[in-house]
């Protein structure tokens, strides 16, 4: 690509002059060279992937801006913790893969400015909240650097930001955008920056899942670049080796159809009450059309997937081995007594079997109203992500507009939204057999989570599975949002899929 000179010498695509809405001082660009003697030694103690803990020694860099031209500098940010000892053993990072994991929830913006140590990333939320480790169950950062990898933690911006004359400058796609520009960083500075920049494993939860698994189907796509310049991004590859995703939030603009095929005859659990059925109905017949357009096989020879076999599918390929996993590693006697509290649930001594009706039950009920992303009010934090400009939230799905409550009166979607809704989706990278894209991925889900849709990560890994990429993706039993229950694996697959030894000692 051709691009200005940034300072430190390295290229960037085509940094722009700081329009006002800027938060960083107009003039002011940041290199792009990463110096690799700006780090603070620091030793603690971190949780290691076996429950145990390990006293790991580590170079931490500070916040360093990974664009030249940042649009807000404190959340356009990352860090990286590099181990050098683990339990007094020396650590060898040259070859090791980078752990990228981003801290993103809710698409709302991340932050890394306030970080002195791994693990430090927060997410901000409305009303001054802040939410550490993103409602995460684990922290994997901390674990990643204890089994002897890089890791790298970027900030980004998220639907929220708002600058002074009220425009909302985090809205889709800035958060991907972001991610990319830091891949970029990463990768352009290759021999600086410690660890093997291509091997980088990018990791994510929820709206951070759906990134992460959006980093790893849209590696090079040319269709990020003007945003990339306007950022001063640099002129180097943001494809990531392997993506992770736990709970991904994605496929949004199918994500309305996709959950009233999963959750629609199931009660709200807030109210003990069945939503509006008319529209569920609605929905479930647009799934059925869109999961039939996908022309898509299921995992170990199931055949073509349908809005009419998929809950066989997802209960033979998913669920029962999920209940199957579980009741196994129970005692004899708790085995008993949970069966005993859930007789749909069948055990013949090896394999837990049980109906779709069955688990609908056992699940508890929904946690969203119908529609759950597009809302008829413009309500919903998806309706924010999609925001532009002055106006705070949009809608993204023609259903959602044909039903719209505000009173606002149009008759069309913006025109924009199309190409935004492509900028945010992996399905659009992977529908299309993206080239650039991660051929490892690492997927999980709890079937306790009613977030979306279990179709979602269903149709993402039978996706990807198809067009021949390593993909291994399993659900939790009993497990909610934000779940991470075999990090140990994980890292172990890591090892795996980049060649390199889990521990570098």
């Amino acid at each position: 690509m051709a691009g200005a000179v940034a300072a430190g010498g390295l290229t960037a695509t085509g940094a722009q002059a700081s329009p006002a809405a800027r938060t960083t001082g107009v003039g002011r660009p940041h290199s792009l060279v990463f110096d690799k003697t700006a780090y603070t030694l620091r030793t603690a103690v971190l949780p290691s992937a076996d429950g145990g803990t390990k006293e790991v020694t580590y170079r931490f860099y500070a916040p360093t801006t990974y664009v030249t031209d940042p649009l807000d500098a404190a959340h356009q940010s990352l860090v990286i913790s590099v181990p050098v000892a683990i339990d007094g053993r020396k650590v060898n990072t040259e070859r090791a893969p980078i752990v990228f994991a981003n801290w993103v929830g809710g698409y709302f913006p991340v932050s890394v400015a306030e970080a002195t140590g791994v693990g430090e990333g927060i997410m901000e939320m409305p009303n001054g909240q802040v939410l550490e480790n993103n409602g995460n169950d684990t922290n994997l950062p901390k674990l990643a650097l204890a089994a002897g990898y890089v890791v790298v933690e970027p900030g980004a911006r998220g639907r929220t930001l708002v600058d002074g004359e009220g425009v909302y400058y985090g809205t889709a796609p800035a958060v991907i955008v972001d991610l990319k520009a830091a891949v970029r960083y990463l990768r352009a500075n290759k021999g600086l920056v410690p660890g093997d920049t291509d091997r980088i494993v990018s990791t994510g939860t929820s709206a951070g899942g759906a990134m992460s698994a959006l980093l790893g189907a849209s590696g090079d796509s040319p269709l990020y670049a003007g945003h990339l310049r306007q950022l001063g991004a640099a002129d180097a590859s943001d494809a990531v080796f392997a993506a992770a995703a736990w709970c991904p939030i994605t496929d949004l603009e199918h994500a309305d159809m996709a959950y009233e095929w999963c959750w629609g005859e199931a009660q709200l659990s807030s109210t003990g009450t069945l939503v509006d059925q008319n529209l569920s109905r609605e929905l479930r017949a647009a799934f059925a059309e869109y999961q039939a357009s996908l022309r898509v096989d299921g995992l170990g020879g199931f055949g073509r997937l349908s809005a009419r076999n998929y809950d066989d599918y997802l209960l033979k390929t998913y669920l029962q081995p999920a209940a199957t996993a579980h009741l196994s590693g129970l005692s004899s006697d708790a085995r008993s007594a949970y069966l005993a509290d859930r007789p749909a649930i069948q055990w013949n001594g090896k394999r837990a079997s049980f109906t779709w009706d069955a688990y609908l039950a056992h699940m508890g009920g929904r946690n969203k109203n119908v529609p759950s992303f597009d809302g008829f009010g413009l309500t919903t934090g998806e309706n924010n992500l999609f925001g532009k400009g002055t106006v705070s939230a949009r809608h993204f799905t023609r259903y959602g507009l044909d039903h719209d409550t505000t009173g606002l009166g149009a008759d069309r979607l913006d025109k924009d939204i199309p190409e935004t809704l492509a900028l945010m989706n992996p399905m659009h990278f992977i529908r299309r057999r993206h080239a650039g894209r991660s051929r490892h991925w690492w997927i999980r889900l709890g079937t306790s989570d009613p977030h979306t849709s279990l179709t979602v990560v269903g149709n993402l890994a039978a996706s990807l599975s198809g067009l021949g990429d390593h993909v291994n993706s399993a659900m939790y039993w009993d497990a909610g949002h934000a779940t991470n229950r075999d990090p140990a694996a994980f890292l172990r697959w890591i090892a795996e899929v980049t060649g390199s030894p889990a521990t570098h000692r």
